[in-house]
């Protein structure tokens, strides 16, 4: 017998057919007797509408009530999953944030999870109650009902799963696990049984969209092993169908390549003939993060003379602009000419045999050498290498890294 949490997303609560079958699986881990736990998101498409209304009303709205109109879309979904679970003659019920209590920083909008106050959902689980929480939503220090980001169910999900210190998460959705790339792009894609925290948390921030980042990060923090599973295929979390994210050395066999994802959500900045100085770097990146503008890939290159340089970095898609304005109001960048590029893709490649294996990047650049792909700028880390290519390569550079590190299926990997 476990203690586990389930957590459904908005397509697998979709409409009532769809609770339906996810209160059929909850129903099925409680027959086995397994203590139950049920995180929910909204039903898809309801977010948005909440967010689309608070925008009409105004687009500089209080955060506040912000909040307040967008949470209440999961105090639906837990009340509706809770008279399904009560159908099925099984002791349910469902839990608003405020009512765990989940106990968040005051940042509406992007709240973070504190803790969870999970003694009295304990006594009633144990008691045989399922129980059935909203997602996404907390409480402030000031009593206030807040939100988590958008995504922030799995983020819930895995913190209740830390609070109770449950022996699995098991996030489902609309896939059945973690794929060594996009399928839609390699229809040879393998599903992984098993990948590391570390692996899972370098493809969230990349570009693969299975999970969100906060959640894996809390996942790895505490030590909760998180299962991702199709809410539509028959078998439940307990058959372990889909793919468990786990620590490293619960991984018997470490690839040296487990994934290749993208990211579109990238813009390049080029700045050409940069005084070369002492703090000019902090002069230049300093206002970029007071703005809150993540700055990833850096390569700086100094020019013959010495005097100058010309500095290229990457910044998200969508802060293009703002990061734009607050460069040309940078006194320290008089004279300087500066470029930007929309039409660009981060390509990475991603696994832990990287730590101990020689010549990956290698086989990258050439891979895509032999597609003609010019890379435009790398970084790496101890599990990662990602470049930046042209956009209209995307495809084309995934399929050829995918083949290059003998990641399709039926095929030895590298």
């Amino acid at each position: 017998m476990a203690r586990l949490v389930l957590k459904f997303g908005g397509t697998s609560v979709a409409g009532i057919t769809e609770i339906e079958n996810a209160a059929a699986k909850v129903a099925t881990e409680d027959g086995r007797g397994h203590k139950v736990a049920v995180v929910v998101s909204a039903m898809a498409g309801v977010t948005n509408q909440l967010v689309e209304y608070c925008r009409s009303i105004s687009p500089l709205h209080d955060a506040r009530e912000y909040d307040a109109v967008v949470s209440t879309g999961e105090n639906v979904t837990s009340g509706l999953m809770a008279m399904a679970l009560q159908k099925r003659g099984i002791q349910a019920r469902s839990w608003q944030g405020w009512q765990v209590p989940v106990m968040c920083s005051d940042m509406h909008g992007k709240a973070r999870i504190l803790e969870i106050r999970t003694s009295d959902m304990e006594e009633r689980m144990e008691s045989g109650e399922v129980a059935v929480m909203a997602g996404f939503q907390g409480v402030s220090p000031r009593n206030r009902v807040t939100t988590i980001g958008r995504g922030g169910g799995d983020t819930s999900a895995v913190a209740l799963a830390a609070a109770l210190k449950a022996d699995r998460c098991d996030i489902y959705t609309d896939v059945d696990g973690v794929y060594t790339t996009d399928p839609r792009i390699v229809p040879q894609a393998r599903k992984l049984s098993k990948v590391s925290y570390e692996e899972m948390l370098e493809m969230s921030s990349l570009g693969a969209k299975v999970l969100q980042s906060r959640s894996v990060e809390m996942a790895m923090k505490h030590g909760v092993p998180v299962q991702v599973l199709s809410t539509f295929a028959e078998p439940v979390g307990s058959d372990l169908p889909g793919t468990l994210v786990t620590k490293e050395e619960d991984i018997m066999e470490q690839q040296l390549v487990n994934g290749v994802t993208y990211s579109k959500d990238e813009a390049k900045v080029t700045l050409v003939k940069v005084p070369d100085k002492p703090g000019i770097a902090a002069s230049i990146f300093g206002p970029l993060a007071d703005g809150n503008i993540n700055v990833d890939m850096i390569v700086q290159n100094t020019s013959a003379d010495g005097k100058t340089t010309d500095m290229t970095f990457t910044v998200p898609h969508a802060d293009m602009q703002k990061a734009l304005e607050i460069l040309k109001n940078s006194p320290e960048l008089k004279g300087t000419e500066i470029r930007n590029d929309e039409k660009v893709v981060k390509v990475s490649v991603v696994g832990i045999g990287m730590r101990s294996h020689a010549g990956v990047a290698q086989t990258m650049f050439r891979a895509l050498a032999e597609k003609g792909i010019n890379i435009q700028v790398i970084s790496t880390s101890e599990i990662k290498v990602s470049v930046l290519i042209s956009s209209e390569y995307t495809e084309l550079a995934v399929r050829a890294l995918h083949s290059a590190y003998g990641l399709e299926k039926h095929q030895k990997l590298a």
